[in-house]
């Protein structure tokens, strides 16, 4: 940390990454009251598919700027333009250029229809969701409360919150989901006490993240370091220019306490899924090895179509950021049987 603090007082040069981030396609949209940031980039050729990605916590936009070149114009990296998508990055509520928001109840649910009514308002009327983190939760609530409008989800992390239907019919617990639920419920013993300060008492751990930016640092940077895969090592992963630009974004919005109430909203609307009921559009997942525990996938085809499953050879909770090419060509193989069914507006502008 003081390595860092004194690169971010004498090394670091804001105005080189604002620069570099100006480069970006962005836009600002106004949903139902809520102001939301987005970057919207076009693919190549003539039918690239519109797919939304979703960041979560302690991320921001900047997480899919290495990825987002790979997939709308993937013949520059020797990929095949046929696969190229539209890419919508919205900034989730309270998160960097989006302002938190100034009402109660907006959880990953009411993001959701958020994103489905900024996707529409680009001329998207169906389109492919991509989550990790918080993000992962928007992409499933818009799953199973739009199905028409989301063709396909394509997952590097299932929500925590996630409680698959359970019927008195419904077949015992499996070996391996009883090993995975042992696993998560001894995680959060050791590692969530963040989680619980979240959603419990965000407004009182506010005060602090808004007063100190060594304190943002530690509480974020931290997690940086536990998550991904860096064997302890953050900048065998992360560049601190990477690391301060997403420092920075959550230190000038002036409310970093915004971005952590989301986990207020979400335990109160938790993803609990009732006896018999499933999410129709398929699912793709792909399992980084120092992701946060992830469940098994006889767990997750409780209440999901899943089409594909992979496990990937390196790579953490920031997959977007830390192995964009992997991430890249597995959303262009898992989405690329799904492209005849979306539909999309012509020539439609922000």
């Amino acid at each position: 940390m003081q390595r860092l603090a004194a690169y971010w007082r004498n090394g670091f040069d804001w105005r080189a990454q604002e620069r570099r981030l100006n480069n970006l396609p962005h836009f600002m949209a106004t949903i139902d009251g809520q102001d939301v940031h987005f970057v919207h980039a076009r693919g190549e050729g003539a039918t690239p598919a519109p797919l939304i990605l979703t960041h979560g916590w302690p991320g921001s936009f900047l997480e899919f700027e290495a990825i987002l070149p790979l997939l709308t114009h993937p013949s520059r990296f020797g990929g095949d333009a046929a696969d190229a998508f539209d890419v919508v990055i919205p900034s989730l509520p309270g998160f960097g250029f989006s302002p938190a928001p100034m009402r109660a109840g907006t959880s990953p649910r009411r993001i959701a229809g958020l994103w489905v009514e900024l996707m529409r308002g680009l001329g998207y009327e169906r389109f492919h969701a991509q989550g990790g983190d918080i993000g992962a939760g928007v992409s499933v609530w818009a799953a199973r409360l739009f199905p028409d409008a989301v063709v396909g989800l394509y997952l590097n992390y299932i929500p925590g919150s996630y409680q698959p239907p359970r019927a008195p019919s419904e077949p015992p617990l499996s070996l391996e989901e009883e090993a995975f639920l042992r696993e998560a419920t001894e995680w959060s013993k050791s590692e969530g006490a963040y989680a619980h300060l979240h959603a419990t008492r965000p407004q009182s751990l506010a005060y602090g993240l808004a007063d100190s930016p060594i304190g943002l640092a530690a509480w974020l940077t931290e997690k940086y370091r536990a998550w991904s895969d860096c064997d302890g090592n953050l900048e065998k992963v992360f560049d601190k220019d990477h690391l301060l630009t997403t420092l920075s974004l959550y230190w000038f919005s002036g409310a970093p306490g915004g971005a952590i109430r989301i986990y207020k909203e979400g335990a109160l609307d938790p993803l609990v899924f009732a006896p018999g009921e499933r999410i129709t559009p398929p699912l793709n997942v792909a399992l980084f090895p120092r992701e946060l525990p992830m469940p098994p996938r006889s767990w997750v085809e409780r209440a999901f179509d899943v089409q594909r499953w992979t496990v990937m050879p390196a790579g953490g909770h920031f997959a977007a950021a830390e192995q964009p090419q992997a991430l890249a060509e597995d959303i262009r193989a898992a989405m690329r049987p799904l492209r005849e069914v979306w539909s999309k507006t012509p020539d439609s502008t922000p």
